[in-house]
């Protein structure tokens, strides 16, 4: 591992948050598909894009979160690093930037193929807590560590 990977501070979240933003992700895909809107693809790759660029708590739906929603749980705060999650907003910007091309340009099979691999992501996170882009994430750290041992 580098040691700029190494020193820098691991930024702790909600556990919960990242759940919640994918269940309004899921149901914003959800219209984008059965609409065929590029409009709201582009919303969710904003939205996408914000978590990205700002992190997680900064995000739109991050927002909406820690001041709507949060407030009102109860029991103690699960937290876990953000790195993960982070990487996984990425992985859906790619996904929804595609989508975005396809409806734009007109070309229905990219945009439906892009947006449903999108909306199956983040269903699965909603539903089952399961984070496929953090899972990828994960495998690319393990790689990048093994490789680093090597050397």
């Amino acid at each position: 591992m580098s040691d700029s990977i190494q020193s820098k501070p691991q930024v702790l979240i909600d556990a919960r948050g990242p759940r919640y933003s994918a269940a309004l992700t899921s149901i914003v895909l959800s219209i984008a598909l059965v609409t065929e809107s590029s409009l709201i693809i582009g919303f969710q790759l904003a939205v996408f894009l914000t978590a990205v660029i700002f992190g997680l708590r900064r995000s739109i739906y991050g927002l909406i979160y820690r001041n709507l929603i949060q407030p009102r749980l109860s029991g103690p705060v699960p937290s876990e690093g953000e790195a993960a999650p982070r990487f996984a907003q990425l992985i859906g910007a790619l996904f929804a930037f595609v989508a975005l091309l396809g409806g734009v340009s007109g070309n229905s099979a990219v945009f439906f193929i892009a947006t449903s691999f999108a909306l199956g992501a983040a269903f699965l996170n909603a539903a089952f807590g399961f984070c496929l882009g953090c899972q990828f994430y994960l495998l690319i750290f393990r790689f990048k560590a093994r490789i680093s041992a090597k050397v």
